[in-house]
């Protein structure tokens, strides 16, 4: 059974200065949210469209802006200036630097991933790379860049990469590719990495037990396929994959991402064309698998951040999606029957492009706007 479910907004208060103090609702559930107190502080400013922020083992915090920088705050202190060493990056409407993280043995061998646009206007793609992060008294450099993957997903636009990846516990990662904006068919052909959830050793190379290395035609990399623009993937405590997905007006989702299997897009759908187009008569066929939740009117997914922390125990558990057509961080309970859902930060009027967990357990959110991007961090509220 595929659920609807419309918004559940709640409006916080705002103080004059940009620190919020308030409580989460339970909306008057069956099983409702625990309420959590917690406030709202800008800890960083002046960022160019950041997309993605991430905590290395040192410390370090890294920011990657869509343009094509990386950032680096230190000792809770923004520097100035990008990391040197990055590769050059396409950067367009949507294309530019995605995301980035550290490799899980970081420690040992220094290795940090990032994934970007590379290319030209008539002819470019999602790639994924990794250089040694060198820390210097200043700030960092990257030094050995290697070009581990590039997706056999070229076109003329700059639009629905995904781009968003995970470490799974084998090292193997997952790694989203969105199928393009012009090009949906591709969604559905396994020679295509368009509309593709992707999983890649380490090194880049196809994970020898993917579902269709054994498949006539079908490109070994690919792991799911029939995703429209899946910008958000999180794998949970017991080994769960989950990721949200762009639907085109309404149809936006939240999926179990498991090896071979179809999610439809562009033969079934919720949503409609941004004209009111009719994409497909079906919401659901055989051989494709349901989401756990979609969202009609669309929310406009960007990160999921899976709960795990100790700051906010009343959360452990719970998926946190940006939404940000409708500037809020959307917060789900996966394992509720029906998904229970509510809203945060609405009253901020952001848009907010990324949400994680850090190291403390504080939740942080990365707000857009050229030259006006903020990192927020959320912290239990003051005895």
């Amino acid at each position: 059974m595929r659920f609807f479910f419309l918004a559940v907004l709640t409006q916080l208060a705002l103080s004059a200065a940009l620190k919020v103090e308030a409580e989460a609702p339970g909306f008057g559930l069956a099983d409702p949210f625990p309420s959590a107190e917690y406030e709202v502080e800008a800890i960083a400013q002046g960022l160019d469209t950041p997309w993605d922020i991430t905590w290395l083992p040192n410390g370090d915090t890294l920011i990657t802006e869509r343009d094509g920088a990386l950032r680096l705050m230190r000792d809770g202190e923004l520097l100035a200036g990008p990391i040197d060493g990055l590769p050059n990056v396409y950067a367009s409407s949507q294309a530019g630097l995605f995301e980035v993280a550290a490799h899980p043995r970081f420690e040992d061998n220094g290795w940090i991933y990032f994934s970007y646009a590379h290319g030209t206007k008539n002819k470019n793609t999602l790639r994924l790379a990794r250089a040694k992060y060198v820390p210097t008294a200043t700030g960092a450099r990257l030094e050995n860049l290697s070009v581990l993957f590039e997706a056999q997903a070229y076109r003329n636009s700059a639009a629905h990469y995904g781009g968003r990846f995970v470490f799974l516990p084998d090292e193997t990662l997952l790694l989203t590719s969105g199928e393009g904006f012009a090009y949906r068919h591709e969604a559905q052909k396994l020679d295509s990495h368009f509309g593709k959830t992707l999983r890649l050793t380490d090194t880049g190379e196809p994970a020898p037990d993917n579902p269709f290395v054994d498949t006539a035609g079908a490109l070994p990399e690919i792991w799911s396929y029939g995703h429209r623009n899946h910008q958000g993937i999180v794998i949970t405590s017991d080994g769960t994959v989950y990721s949200n997905e762009h639907g085109a007006r309404g149809g936006d989702e939240i999926n179990v991402i498991a090896s071979g299997v179809n999610f439809g897009w562009p033969l079934v759908t919720w949503g409609v064309d941004y004209s009111g187009a009719q994409i497909s008569p079906y919401n659901e066929t055989a051989g494709t698998v349901q989401p756990i939740l979609y969202w009609t009117p669309s929310i406009a997914p960007g990160a999921l951040m899976y709960y795990d922390g100790d700051v906010f125990p009343e959360w452990r558990g719970l998926l946190f999606s940006s939404g940000l057509a409708t500037r809020e961080i959307r917060v789900i309970n996966p394992a509720a029957p029906d998904a229970e859902q509510f809203s945060l930060l609405t009253e901020l009027d952001v848009r907010i492009r990324d949400v994680a967990m850090g190291p403390n357990g504080y939740i942080y959110a990365l707000t857009e706007g050229p030259g006006g991007g903020e990192v927020l961090r959320l912290s239990p509220k003051a005895k």
